[in-house]
């Protein structure tokens, strides 16, 4: 339990895939609520839905938190943060604490358990549906069974869950953001709190929970609003103190759509429509796996399996995850800065700040009520004026790290020089970390491999007088007795040329031998572009261009 009069706010995920920006946001405000107050934020694993929980997803919701600077003082233990006296943290551990209360529930009367099968579940729906009314669960008959009945039924194997005898009456939810607001007598029926396979459900065992590891505020979204009438009502039958509670606003797309891993799915069906594959890439998805995709619209490529062939495609992606926020080279701090603007404003028309700011300044207040609309150019611009503002041994020291983890080929094949002269000239242009990588492809496939923009390579090669081509011959030698291939080098062989056979206009000769080089009209300056390719691959690429287009 907590001291009396600290504070104590959870973020409680469930780990059924990587960290939702929404639930990003849940927790960011957790924490800045607990932390400016000199309290405590707690993360639990809320995994007692076995079939959509995995070890390696909460492993990834541990990562994203502490990628985004949010720390947490209770909970699992990981790079440091974590531990405590109100452990375990996933609840998957904790359920012979569960099964205690529910004894104590049973024992009192105060919940009851019910034999009904899926079959006459369903029927019974389908009545209420029939009869135009809303379906009421009736608990009558499993509450009359006698002890001895329910004993041998049990004893027999029977399937059962265990349900709460909801008090009949209205019920009044105080919530810090949206006010209050009253469910009708009956709105609440009688709700699984045990499932058939021994587990408490969600609303149970965030309950117990909340109680027992000392929560004084519970912040989340408003999708959860009509379930705090549920766990109101469990805590009262079991004499436990009601938290604090505040509902944040839902996340959207700009066009009011929710914001979701189907976003994602969309984007590489309309690609796989439009390109008529009927095969996956190489080491993409499955052949039975890509079958089962393209047959049933429903179905979803895996997080992993979405990303390679994304990869292999070469299309963005729509950023849903945090962990796509950091594939896509976003700094963290302005990840946690827009996200805390999506339902949260700090006054004085300020917009830019740190998670120190949020912090100290956080307050429910200024929270709104209304949805918040994700805007990713706002994002992306945020990003850009962080990144160019920034002093360049840090852009290329994050560059660096951005690199070895998610473009290794670059670390490979280019020097410790050669990358520090591919971050410096990318720098300025970089809206995020990965734009150096995703531009710049060219510097790591070899002299044969990339492929050439025809549209360029026509306008840029073929036409003029003189030709592209002719000034690719022209230059040839002259590149070829370059002693330092370095940008300066290059530029005091390159310029004089452009003087005298150009008319002085440098971008005459730059373009030919950017297409060239890297197949495209889009690279880092043209001396910088060759002094990184190094003397071989540059003259080997003008060979081949002359060859293809001469």
């Amino acid at each position: 339990m907590s001291t009396a009069g600290t504070i104590v706010t959870r973020f409680a995920p469930s780990p059924s895939g990587h960290l939702h920006v929404g639930g990003a946001r849940t927790a960011l405000f957790c924490w800045a609520y607990a932390k400016g107050r000199g309290g405590k934020f707690l993360l639990r694993i809320e995994d007692t839905d076995q079939k959509r929980s995995s070890d390696a997803a909460s492993l990834g919701f541990l990562k994203d938190l502490k990628w985004l600077g949010i720390d947490w003082d209770e909970g699992p233990a990981f790079e440091g943060c974590g531990g405590g006296p109100n452990g375990p943290y996933f609840q998957s551990e904790r359920v012979d604490t569960y099964n205690r209360y529910l004894t104590q529930l049973v024992d009192a009367g105060k919940a009851y358990y019910a034999f009904d099968t899926a079959e006459e579940l369903e029927r019974k729906r389908a009545a209420a549906k029939a009869a135009g009314v809303a379906y009421r669960y009736d608990g009558s008959e499993s509450i009359a069974r006698p002890k001895v009945e329910v004993e041998r039924l049990l004893a027999e194997g029977r399937p059962a869950v265990i349900r709460f005898r909801t008090p009949v009456g209205p019920i009044t939810i105080k919530d810090e953001i949206l006010g209050e607001a009253t469910l009708p007598a009956g709105e609440v029926d009688d709700f699984v709190i045990r499932k058939a396979d021994g587990f408490p459900t969600y609303h149970f065992a965030v309950v117990i929970d909340d109680e027992l590891m000392g929560v004084t505020h519970v912040l989340r979204a408003q999708e959860h609003f009509n379930n705090t009438a549920k766990h109101m009502v469990l805590q009262d039958a079991l004499g436990f103190r009601r938290p604090t509670y505040g509902h944040l606003p839902l996340i959207f797309n700009p066009d009011g759509s929710k914001m979701s891993k189907r976003d994602k799915d969309k984007v590489l069906r309309k690609t796989v429509t439009e390109r008529k594959l009927a095969e996956p890439p190489a080491g993409t998805v499955g052949a039975e796996r890509w079958k089962a995709w393209l047959a049933d619209k429903n179905t979803q490529l895996d997080y992993e399996e979405a990303n390679r062939l994304a990869t292999a495609l070469d299309v963005p992606l729509p950023e849903i995850n945090v962990d796509d926020f950091r594939r896509s080279g976003y700094l963290p701090e302005v990840v946690c800065n827009f996200l805390a603007l999506n339902g949260w404003s700090p006054g004085e028309n300020r917009e830019k700040f740190d998670n120190a700011f949020l912090r100290g300044a956080f307050d429910l207040s200024r929270v709104v009520k209304t949805p918040a609309k994700f805007d990713r150019v706002k994002l992306l611009s945020f990003d850009c004026d962080a990144i160019t503002s920034m002093p360049r041994e840090r852009f290329v020291a994050l560059a660096r790290a951005h690199g070895e983890v998610f473009h290794p080929e670059f670390m490979r094949k280019l020097t410790p020089s050669q990358f520090e002269a591919l971050a410096g000239a990318s720098h300025e242009r970089s809206k995020t970390l990965d734009d150096m990588f995703r531009g710049n492809r060219f510097l790591v496939l070899g002299d044969e491999a990339f492929a050439y923009d025809a549209k360029a390579a026509e306008k840029n090669l073929k036409t003029g007088e003189p030709s592209g081509v002719a000034h690719l011959r022209a230059l040839r030698p002259l590149l070829a007795e370059v002693k330092a291939w370095e940008a300066g080098a290059l530029e005091a062989a390159i310029k004089p040329y452009a003087d005298a056979n150009a008319g002085g206009q440098l971008g005459k000769v730059a373009q030919p031998l950017r297409v060239a080089v890297s197949g495209g009209t889009v690279s880092p300056p043209i001396f910088d572009t060759l002094a990184i390719l190094g003397r071989e691959s540059s003259l080997a690429r003008i060979d081949r261009a002359v060859k293809t287009f001469g």
